[in-house]
């Protein structure tokens, strides 16, 4: 099904892999359908649907040439990541012009994933934020009798409207739920701040019952409080829940490297916080990192290197789980 999408990534395999010691050295591509890893990564290097002007599709392709800088030894947590098997499954091959034909092929590898590797965590490096909608399908294609819960780290609510748009990266929540893939009420939005969601879209969150908690609510309750209560709850009313990470829920200052930055978005050191306690959940299966341009950032790579960093973290939580 979904398989014969994977291509292997641009970057080789042939770097050393004498140890463990780097995350290069570490990943390893994902070769058997026999096998079950802890964690499969794999890439949808797309942002053709993107509303703002956008490079996110050279993002999974900058990740794992960035990563060779990390070692796979967290300092913070005195926890060494080797021990745990990430696989790498490639990138999802995009078509060139044909939008919808590539978004189904997201769907198609997601399903594919979640049918042949039932007890790995998947993680899907995006590519803007409407693969969001395609791979949650998927994995809805083959639980189909499993409420998914989502927990979304962003600035928007992303519920604009896909018969105005097409299904662009402003519209897979709402693409989710009047598709009926997931309640709205199964949705936690948090990170949401100042000027950037019109009336609107607030309404339509209110109608469908969406729980959108602010930046200022969560930094006033403790934002690591805020998402373990964020998990609990989806929790007790899911099978399983889908975490999906907009990069443009950091400050500008943070992240220049996302088509939609703002002001007054986290701090990095706030999204790590967050996803190290989000990997420690066994009720997340899947996560997604999107919205990360690199072609917006400066020559040191910082946004890139946050989103490395934080794929970091919640594979760490991962991990303080076993």
């Amino acid at each position: 099904m979904g398989k014969k999408w994977f291509q292997i990534p641009e970057w080789s395999w042939n770097a050393p892999k004498s140890g463990k010691e780097f995350v290069h050295q570490w990943v390893q591509p994902l070769e058997e359908e026999g096998e079950s890893p802890d964690v499969i990564l794999y890439g949808a290097p797309i942002s053709r649907s993107s509303i703002s002007v956008s490079g996110a599709s050279l993002y999974p392709l900058e990740f794992r040439r960035l990563w060779k800088n990390f070692a796979t030894y967290n300092l913070d947590e005195h926890v060494d990541l080797s021990s745990l098997q990430v696989a790498d499954a490639g990138d999802i091959a995009m078509h060139t012009t044909d939008i919808l034909l590539s978004h189904q092929r997201i769907q198609e590898a997601t399903a594919f994933l979640a049918e042949a590797y039932p007890q790995t965590v998947t993680c899907l490096i995006g590519g803007d934020h409407s693969v969001t909608a395609c791979a949650v399908r998927g994995i809805k294609e083959v639980h189909a009798h499993e409420e998914i819960g989502i927990l979304q780290l962003d600035t928007h609510l992303d519920v604009r409207d896909p018969q105005e748009l097409g299904p662009a990266n402003g519209t897979p929540i709402r693409q989710l739920i009047d598709g009926e893939t997931v309640r709205g009420e199964n949705v936690i939005n948090i990170g949401l701040h100042g000027y950037f969601n019109a009336k609107p879209l607030v309404d339509y969150a209110l109608e469908h019952k969406i729980d959108m908690v602010t930046l200022r609510q969560a930094r006033k309750q403790g934002l690591v409080e805020t998402v373990q209560g964020a998990l609990e709850r989806l929790s007790q009313k899911t099978d399983r829940i889908y975490v999906t990470v907009d990069m443009d829920v950091l400050d500008i200052s943070a992240a220049p490297g996302v088509p939609a930055s703002t002001p007054g978005g986290m701090t990095s050191h706030e999204l790590f916080d967050i996803l190290l306690e989000i990997g420690k959940n066994s009720s997340v299966r899947h996560i997604d990192f999107v919205c990360l341009d690199p072609s917006r950032d400066s020559s040191v790579s910082e946004t890139v290197k946050t989103g490395v960093y934080a794929w970091l973290q919640f594979v760490t939580g991962q991990r303080l789980s076993k």
